[in-house]
């Protein structure tokens, strides 16, 4: 039997008994935001063997996926913070208020990087001005683009929010989905989710010249939100999580470990060669468990009181800045890379990090600071102010 989250199913955590609202149900989870920090810092990890390689490059490659955890983890967190009550148009801008102001600014600074009147051909990251293109990048739209000269216009990394829009325009309808199951249900559309994900992989693989391969991004990546949808809504209902983050920790690693090891060796067992064939093809799909156990795991571990370094004052500090750090961090990369060039695969080549760690986090700090926050306590304000004021022209009609 599942029970909803109260403080007796809990122990420590102090919650109502009986909560009349998920955001009362539902006890901060502030090793979430420590652990999108992490997420942030393996796609710079990633992204810095576009400048400085090191012989790990091959690792270090991994830190794309630091996206899908990025994606689990916003399904996760919409679902778990929801409030009833919140109308769609206000969700909608809320998600607006939050993401636009920090992607325009870092727009902007992307924008003398990636693009030349008269770009030279040597430096492929550099593209010719195209406002039509640009424009794209602006309303961001365009990461529903397959051509890579429009997937990653404007900012490179904001293709990314292209995605995240469009699973914000469905989220309220996805959330009132598995709002209307329970913890049993919830489980079941995520491994059907899952399935889903695996089946277009393998069917992608096996017909490459179908339109399957012509899905965009958005589309494809969907799997992720609904997934981290249904294990905050399955906690919700009560689903006790029973597998520690520790152990979630050594699977991920194990799985690279084994990914690594089937992409340069050959085996000479047929059963050993098909699993390894098998997991190269659906290695994205393989990520995306090891990511849906992590963020499970942390958060229980949150929900029932335990000790965990990702809740810790300057990681929480890490995750808030996260965002901004996304968007700015590859500007400063390739920055340097169009002066100084690239840089042969040595080890030597981590005296790059730390400025370049230093500075990308002081410029996603000001943009959190000066343009993140302030700018969506104002928009939200703005939208509430304006709710009251319709509300109550309503009330004095006759």
């Amino acid at each position: 039997m599942t029970q909803p989250l109260t403080s007796a199913s809990i122990g420590t955590t102090t919650v109502p008994e009986q909560p009349r609202t998920v955001a009362e149900r539902a006890p901060r989870l502030d090793s979430l935001t420590g652990l999108r920090w992490w997420a942030a810092f393996a796609v710079f990890a990633h992204h810095m063997s576009n400048l400085a390689p090191l012989p790990i490059h091959e690792t270090l490659a991994f830190g794309t996926y630091g996206v899908t955890l990025f994606f689990v983890l916003s399904g996760f967190v919409l679902t778990w913070s929801a409030r009833p009550g919140v109308t769609a148009p206000t969700f909608y801008w809320r998600r607006v208020a939050r993401i636009y102001p920090s992607h325009v600014v870092a727009l902007l600074l992307a924008v003398p990087v990636f693009y030349s009147f008269t770009p030279d051909p040597a430096e492929w990251w550099v593209k010719p001005v195209a406002a039509g293109v640009l424009l794209l990048s602006v309303v961001l739209l365009q990461g529903w683009s397959l051509d890579p000269a429009i997937t990653f216009s404007g900012n490179p990394a904001a293709w990314t929010l292209t995605c995240e829009f469009f699973f914000y325009a469905l989220h309220p309808a996805l959330h009132r989905l598995f709002g209307r199951v329970k913890a049993r249900g919830a489980l079941v559309l995520t491994v059907l989710t899952f399935a889903a994900a695996f089946l277009y992989r393998l069917a992608a693989w096996r017909w490459p010249d179908s339109w399957l391969g012509d899905v965009p991004h958005p589309v494809v990546r969907l799997s992720e939100f609904v997934i981290g949808i249904g294990i905050a809504r399955a906690m919700l209902a009560g689903w006790r999580v029973r597998l520690r983050p520790l152990w979630c920790y050594l699977g991920s690693a194990a799985l690279i470990a084994w990914l690594l090891r089937s992409r340069e060796h050959s085996f000479d067992s047929p059963v050993l060669r098909g699993v390894a064939d098998l997991t190269r093809v659906t290695t994205a799909e393989w990520i995306i468990v090891a990511c849906t156990a992590m963020i499970a795991a942390i958060a229980w571990s949150d929900v029932t009181g335990r000790r965990s370094l990702l809740r810790t004052r300057p990681l929480v500090r890490l995750g808030e800045w996260s965002f901004a750090f996304y968007l700015v961090h590859a500007t400063f990369v390739y920055a340097l890379r169009d002066v100084y060039g690239l840089q042969p695969v040595a080890w030597t080549n981590l005296r790059w990090y730390v400025p370049l760690l230093l500075v990308s986090l002081a410029a996603a700090a000001a943009l959190h600071h000066a343009v993140e926050r302030p700018l969506e306590r104002r928009l939200r304000a703005w939208w509430e102010g304006r709710a009251e004021r319709r509300s109550t022209g309503a009330r004095r009609l006759p």
